[in-house]
């Protein structure tokens, strides 16, 4: 609250905040203090799903101007090397990303930011749909990297907020059948209320039990399957689902070492891919929202103002409901 506010660089824009979503890898640094080899040394402000107002912009910024409601890229390529080059700028080892070590996040009143990773919103497409935007990117990321398409059959592991952004865009995208899984029965109705077609609630079937009801309810195998949960039984039972030749992608994050039925796999010419946040999607994301194709307004299901930032933490740690939104600017109510 009492940090100074910050001057915009010449191609930087400050901003006053407006909605920050609070996603799972906030909760885990600060519960954990590190992901990975991501470690929380020094303090650090989270949040990396934001939208907000231009309050000032450096003097190299033509494409925004005080006013202009913005969505924010959280991942702001450092140097232009080869992964920039090639379009792939999520993958480039230097690049600053919001709320993960030693990089701060934007869940705080007013924050600087990139002018170029900074997207001005329509007047239709709301502060907290622009927040969305970013896991909402992850599910158009990694629907691309498994070539979803029309007539797809998918099976999407795991119901929380990821999971459902990739339910979202694979019925977008054309899938014509969609199947969730997850222990949750409150989590998957709300997968039936953005487009599941069938949903499996697992309670303690095998890899290979959970395979044959996502078969059985599609009627056939599907040709890709997309893990959003990293939990080990979760990863074998989507090698075992997917139909030969078709394609796995993992999404979710667990431990580093899992024991998988590779072979399986190997001799199915199942492909695994992975997936590390998104690259280039904020314009498509806009354009989806602002044509009102998809709705991402059920997402949110708890709001709380910042001051109560650590009741929001609480509330999306005990996994309440589906995504928990901060409200940064106490003086407008429009969501």
């Amino acid at each position: 609250e009492n940090r100074p506010i910050p001057e915009p660089g010449p191609n930087e824009v400050l901003l006053r905040m407006h909605s920050v979503g609070i996603c799972g890898s906030d909760v885990h640094y600060w519960q954990h203090g590190r992901i990975g080899d991501f470690v929380v040394k020094d303090p650090m402000v989270l949040g990396h799903e934001a939208s907000g107002t231009v309050v000032k912009v450096g003097s190299g910024v033509t494409h925004l101007k005080p006013g202009d409601r913005v969505a924010i890229e959280p991942g702001v390529p450092r140097e232009m090397d080869e992964f920039c080059k090639s379009g792939r700028y999520n993958l480039s080892p230097t690049i600053f990303f919001c709320a993960t070590p030693p990089d701060d996040g934007n869940l705080c009143r007013y924050y600087k930011h990139s002018a170029s990773y900074c997207y001005k919103l329509p007047d239709n497409v709301t502060f907290e749909e622009g927040a969305l935007i970013e896991p909402l990117s992850v599910g158009i990321h990694a629907c691309k990297r498994a070539g979803v398409t029309l007539g797809s059959k998918v099976f999407v592991s795991g119901s929380g907020p990821i999971g459902l952004v990739n339910v979202i865009v694979a019925k977008m995208m054309g899938a014509a059948a969609v199947v969730v899984t997850d222990l949750s029965a409150s989590r998957l109705q709300k997968a039936k209320e953005v487009g599941a077609d069938f949903t499996i609630q697992v309670k303690n079937e095998t890899p290979q039990e959970v395979a044959s009801k996502v078969e059985s309810v599609l009627g056939c195998m599907p040709e890709i399957t997309v893990e959003c949960t990293g939990v080990q039984a979760c990863i074998q039972a989507g090698i075992y689902a997917t139909r030969s030749g078709g394609t796995l992608v993992l999404v979710g994050l667990g431990p580093e070492m899992v024991t998988v039925p590779i072979v399986n796999a190997a001799v199915r010419e199942v492909d695994i891919r992975g997936i590390f946040r998104y690259c280039n999607t904020w314009p498509v994301a806009i354009s989806l929202l602002a044509s009102k194709r998809i709705n991402v307004k059920p997402l949110v299901t708890h709001r709380f103002p910042l001051e109560k930032a650590l009741e929001a933490f609480e509330t999306t740690r005990r996994g309440e409901g589906v995504k928990v939104m901060l409200k940064c600017d106490p003086t407008d109510q429009n969501p």
